[in-house]
């Protein structure tokens, strides 16, 4: 397996000098991507607007982003998408999730969360129509056109989509849909349970994901981070924090290498707290984890 070491900026919004800070420290590092999180009423910067300046600032560096995809108009997005892969050369990676449950992200959303699932299933296969063929006609439950054409199409042919998400359905839905998994916030024998569903609803659907398309988002801590591992701790409450958010570079190593024992190789490492700064901490886990990628 290519075992890769991703980054993901975490709760905080930058000015283009501190970006561009960030991004050149991981090219040179080698690390293997940036990752910007989709969140509306948090601080944090917008991702396509981010990536795109970042994909300016670096030319190796992978850019990557966990994309809430209900709520956003399917054209424009896929527009959106198939401009940032050719403005980056092809460099984009791409998970959609559902979004962050809190009540005031699905007010901004605009969308219920009972419907999310439906929206995912109706909007997927639409944006891989749309980034492929010209011409689309649609008629769904939340969107109909006829006759619609989205230029440019995406440099990466296929564009590789991954969703997230580790509940029954969510499991299934990639199987059926999706390219890979990014999950987060599940210990490493349910990563490898998942994976197995995910495997069974894929062979059901007559499709195969590529073996190296399993990852994991991993959120680290160094020390208490209160009051955000207070939060945390409270959505797995039959699960010793540890096991899911390791404190400390050694402990995040140790957690990542469980991964990788049950098949998982790419994996995105998110500072819970930012860092007092981030070339120091991105220096920490250079040579911490980086070994892993040879």
């Amino acid at each position: 397996m290519k075992v890769r070491i991703g980054i993901g900026a975490g709760l905080h919004s930058s000015s283009g000098s501190e970006l561009g800070r960030l991004v050149g420290d991981l090219e040179e590092l080698h690390f293997d991507s940036l990752w910007l999180a989709d969140l509306l009423s948090l601080p944090a910067d917008d991702p396509l607007t981010g990536l795109a300046y970042a994909a300016g600032v670096v030319s190796r560096l992978k850019i990557g982003t966990t994309m809430v995809l209900p709520g956003r108009n399917p054209v424009r997005l896929a527009k959106q998408i198939a401009t940032l892969d050719r403005v980056s050369g092809g460099r984009l990676l791409l998970t959609f999730v559902f979004g962050v449950r809190l009540p005031t992200e699905l007010m901004a959303m605009g969308v219920d969360a009972a419907a999310r699932g439906a929206l995912v299933d109706e909007v997927l296969p639409l944006l891989r129509r749309l980034w492929t063929e010209d011409s689309v006609d649609h008629a769904g439950d939340a969107y109909r056109f006829d006759g619609v054409t989205v230029e440019p199409k995406p440099l990466q042919q296929p564009l590789d989509v991954w969703l997230g998400g580790n509940v029954p359905s969510s499991l299934r839905r990639t199987g059926r849909l999706a390219d890979g998994w990014l999950p987060s916030m599940c210990t490493p024998a349910e990563a490898a349970a998942g994976r197995r569903v995910i495997e069974q609803a894929a062979d059901e659907a007559g499709r195969s994901i590529d073996p190296e398309h399993y990852g994991i988002s991993i959120g680290y801590r160094r020390g208490d981070v209160s009051p955000r591992l207070g939060r945390l701790a409270t959505r797995r409450t039959d699960v010793e924090l540890a096991e899911l958010v390791p404190d400390g570079t050694v402990a995040l190593r140790t957690l990542i290498e469980r991964y990788v024992e049950v098949g998982f190789s790419k994996f995105v490492v998110r500072p819970l707290a930012a860092p007092g700064s981030w070339r120091d901490e991105l220096e920490d886990l250079a040579d911490g984890l980086l070994d892993l990628q040879a």
